[in-house]
């Protein structure tokens, strides 16, 4: 019998149970479609967050201040300060903190210094047009290099606006969009609570990552905000730009030792604040959504498993039931590898379908965002679904069509 013969007699068998072909199928679609799935939402996760890494720069420093008290020393990138001793009094980042680390001979990893202070939720009102700014931004020119923050329309603001305290502002696309509209920024006055401040130009739109809107921010010196908003109170942070990719480490060793030797702290101490470093950060969290997804496929390969379990389940009631057929066909000289071929054939076929129609089903599901993350399909998962649906057609269809293919014919054409 013919390979081609073989595969006709399957799918004739196939479309005489057309819905339990139908379930079967269903429990493949359904696996396969989960782990490509789950697998492009893992990925996506990871590159949501790794962008939001890179907007900062791999030789970028954050220093923040830590809480009070005597918890653990901050975060450094993956080197956490130890010491879990007491502190009696915990010193907030100040100008001259970010001043010192300027120091060329104490610190010449530095390249640049930018103290940060950051109002949440500001109203900003153009022309009876008003918007609630997520992030106000009060800081220096090298912010921007620092955070890889350009501008496309107009221009940054300079040291000059900073040393005059001039009310100018940089803002992001979603800040121009919702009080401009169409028309151009550049050089038109925003009232920032009751304080007017000129537009001087317009960021690169950089996208929204999970629920948090990267352009709608806006960016003003420093003595501006202090004077207007803020007061002139501690920094929220300061962003030390390191002079190359390779030098991020000496940098921040750099700082610690300024900054320890600045707040007081002791050798092995608590620290009073945090150093975020982002290329171990980058690395850290590559390797924590590589683990999260492959595990996420792996829960999603169980429903593969179970959809395995029934193709097995439903091909014995197909042998059972098609016993006398069998008998027939092995009494008039069908051989042993033809009945072992339909039924495998059979069960291939059921899973392959199920395969290809959960492909689709992910692709299409993919271009849907879940919780703000677009899941990127990877091809290594469809290819992996593929070839798994098919290895399970073949392995839980084995043992049906090797028992149809053992029957013998007499106690085959008996059956009733």
């Amino acid at each position: 019998m013919s390979r081609f013969e073989i595969l006709r007699f399957a799918l004739r068998g196939l479309a005489a149970n057309k819905l339990r072909s139908f379930l079967t199928t269903l429990g493949i679609l359904i696996g396969v479609a989960a782990v490509i799935l789950l697998v492009a939402f893992g990925e996506g996760a990871s590159r949501s967050i790794q962008q939001n890494i890179q907007r900062l720069g791999s030789n970028t420093l954050t220093v923040s201040a830590s809480f009070a008290g005597g918890g653990p020393g901050g975060f450094a990138g993956g080197r956490g300060r130890g010491g879990g001793g007491p502190r009696t009094q915990a010193r907030q980042l100040t100008l001259d903190d970010a001043r010192a680390l300027t120091d060329r001979a104490q610190a010449p990893s530095v390249r640049s210094v930018s103290p940060v202070v950051t109002a949440n939720g500001t109203a900003a009102v153009y022309e009876g047009t008003s918007h609630t700014v997520s992030q106000l931004v009060g800081t220096y020119p090298s912010y921007f290099e620092a955070t890889n923050k350009v501008v496309e329309k107009g221009s940054y603001f300079v040291n000059d606006d900073v040393v005059a305290a001039r009310k100018v502002m940089v803002v992001g696309r979603t800040v121009a969009d919702e009080l401009f509209g169409a028309a151009d920024p550049v050089g038109r006055q925003v009232t920032v609570s009751g304080v007017p401040f000129t537009v001087v130009g317009v960021l690169r739109e950089l996208g929204s990552s999970g629920m948090q809107d990267a352009d709608d921010v806006a960016i003003v010196p420093l003595p501006a905000v202090q004077q207007s908003l803020t007061g002139f109170g501690p920094l929220g942070s300061i962003i030390v730009q390191a002079t190359g990719a390779d030098t991020t480490d000496a940098a921040q060793d750099e700082v610690t030792a300024i900054l320890d030797q600045r707040h007081g702290i002791a050798p092995g101490g608590a620290a009073d604040y945090r150093i975020l470093n982002q290329a171990a950060l980058q690395e850290t969290v590559s390797s924590t959504i590589g683990v999260f997804t492959a595990l996420l496929g792996a829960v999603a390969a169980i429903s593969l498993l179970v959809g395995g379990i029934g193709i097995t389940n439903i091909m014995l009631v197909t042998v059972t039931e098609r016993t006398r057929e069998i008998g027939i066909r092995k009494a008039i000289g069908a051989p042993r590898s033809a009945i072992l071929g339909q039924f495998l054939t059979e069960a291939t076929v059921l899973s392959l379908a199920g395969g290809l129609a959960g492909v689709l089903v992910a692709l299409a599901g993919s271009r849907l965002p879940v919780a703000g993350i677009q899941p990127v399909v990877v091809p290594s998962s469809i290819a992996l679904a593929l070839g798994v649906s098919v290895g399970i057609g073949l392995f839980f269809g084995g043992y049906p069509a090797n028992r149809a293919a053992k029957l013998r014919p007499i106690q085959a054409l008996r059956h009733e």
